[in-house]
């Protein structure tokens, strides 16, 4: 009984386990990133990442904080796939992805860090594609970053 009980609150990543993608490559994986929001990462060669108006994950996308700021990346490997782990150091802005009708005290306060884990797959043309997971995982909500187009 009390087995079931502390694995009910196992948290949004025992839903997904990964992409099973192996083979992309750092450099591959360096430039710049955008979503349909208006987020834009750029992921530098030298590990290091400017981030703009990019939204929290799992249950903190709730809070509806958007960070912007420099900050480091790695991608790394595991059983599952591989992951782009970014890190926000440096906070310069915040901004909210809807008004706040009401500023009470239950408004968390946006972190000034934070850390965020992006998995790595390909589309249908072979392209890499950056997504984490947001919301309530029962639902199974994506926030899909694609290659930036150029301007």
């Amino acid at each position: 009984m009390v087995s079931a009980a502390l694995t009910a609150c196992a948290g949004p990543y025992q839903y997904y386990e990964g992409t099973g993608l192996h083979d992309a490559t750092a450099a591959e994986v360096a430039g710049g990133w955008e979503n349909v929001e208006g987020t834009r990462v750029e992921l530098r060669k030298d590990g290091t990442a400017l981030l703009e108006k990019l939204d929290g994950q799992d249950f903190d996308f709730d809070d509806g904080w958007r960070l912007s700021g420099t900050g480091t990346w790695q991608l790394t490997d595991d059983d599952g796939g591989q992951v782009v782990r970014l890190a926000l150091t440096t906070r310069t802005r915040v901004e909210r992805r809807f008004p706040v009708t009401v500023a009470g005290p239950s408004a968390p306060e946006p972190p000034s860090t934070y850390s965020w884990f992006f998995y790595v797959d390909r589309d249908q043309h072979d392209g890499l594609v950056l997504f984490f997971r947001y919301g309530n995982p029962d639902i199974g909500n994506m926030y899909v970053m694609t290659r930036e187009t150029g301007s």
